[in-house]
């Protein structure tokens, strides 16, 4: 058991917010408050960030986020670290919790099929299944999935690009499976090949992170390690930090 003193929160959600710029300040003097340490995007569409504080603190500040519209079941990921991953608070308010650039993509009304971690190895093990990592090229530079195609993309912006350009061998594949970090990526990339006509389509629950979680090292087809935005950079299977 992980028994490090500093809890870390990875949580999103795809929501409809009417006023986002209402709900910035009181979340944030609730951080703050609290000593909670982080990164949290308002948008029209949802929340997104990570967090780390005392488990105390991180609770207070997730049952406050839970009283946002469609945010009572959010689900969050926790890691442990032995010292404070970020230096200080942030609550910054966006056009998008994760930045695609199709505004028409609204990953609330429609994604593609969620995967659980522990079925995931038999998904990707499927002939014909193409597997393609949704984040950016630095990300994949440290681990990735066996078998899985690089984009060899920036940015997340320049996945819609990069997908039309190879949309006519893709269409061909019986079914196409997508991952990234949380889960917050694939959501919003499946969202967005279902509305270019590609229909059977898949993505990791939860992203690497839970598939880390509960899937045994033994069992594993990832290789390498996980890249995480705060000074650990990297997890390994139990999310322990690489470094």
């Amino acid at each position: 058991m992980d028994t490090h003193p500093i809890l870390v929160a990875a949580l999103y959600r795809f929501a409809r917010f009417d006023d986002p710029a209402v709900m910035r300040a009181p979340l944030l003097a609730l951080c703050e408050e609290h000593g909670v340490k982080g990164t949290l995007l308002l948008a029209r569409e949802g929340i997104n960030g990570t967090i780390a504080g005392t488990d105390e603190a991180i609770a207070q500040v997730l049952a406050h986020v839970r009283t946002f519209p469609g945010c009572a079941d959010i689900e969050v990921k926790f890691s442990r670290c032995a010292a404070p991953p970020f230096q200080r608070m942030k609550v910054r308010l966006k056009k998008e919790i994760v930045t695609l650039g199709v505004p028409e993509v609204d990953p609330a009304a429609t994604v593609g099929t969620y995967v659980d971690p522990a079925d995931w190895n038999a998904l990707i093990s499927q002939p014909g299944t193409v597997v393609i990592d949704t984040r950016n090229e630095y990300e994949v530079a440290v681990g990735q999935f066996e078998g899985a195609i690089d984009p060899v993309t920036p940015t997340f912006r320049d996945f819609p690009a990069w997908f039309r350009a190879h949309k006519d061998q893709l269409a061909e594949a019986p079914r196409i499976a997508m991952y990234c970090t949380g889960g917050i990526r694939c959501e919003k990339s499946t969202a967005f090949l279902k509305r270019e006509g590609i229909n059977e389509v898949y993505h990791l629950k939860g992203g690497i992170l839970a598939y880390l979680e509960h899937v045994p090292e033994a069992e594993s087809l990832w290789r390498g390690e996980c890249f995480v935005f705060d000074e650990r950079e990297g997890l390994e299977h139990g999310l322990k930090p690489a470094r």
